[in-house]
């Protein structure tokens, strides 16, 4: 599995109602943080497959999800469980760092 791209319309149905927690990438194309985090992202959906779902929504396409989640500095990577907020990270971070982060939330 790779990461999922979400938009506004699919955030409730893929983030939200997830049955696991869910890692949420608020990125754009322009934001070199952001790519230099993506193929962390890649790697993590596939060795996490099932215990996490990645999904990343590009802000400058989806303004209202990243506006109602006061969204400002990019990367942010937020955690979702039980359609709630439970974590959130901003800025770019090596795989170690992600994965410590996420310990808690991967079943």
């Amino acid at each position: 599995m790779s990461t999922i791209k979400v938009t506004d319309d699919t955030f409730k149905s893929e983030v939200l109602d997830s049955d696991i927690p869910v890692f949420v990438d608020f990125w754009a194309t322009w934001c070199g943080p952001c790519r230099m985090v993506a193929p962390i992202l890649e790697e993590l959906s596939e060795e996490y497959e099932g215990k996490i779902k990645i999904v990343k929504l590009d802000t400058d396409e989806n303004r209202q999800t990243a506006m109602n989640y006061g969204i400002v500095s990019i990367p942010t990577l937020n955690v979702y469980k039980g359609g709630e907020v439970v974590k959130q990270i901003v800025g770019a971070r090596p795989k170690a760092a992600l994965l410590k982060e996420l310990s808690d939330y991967i079943a």
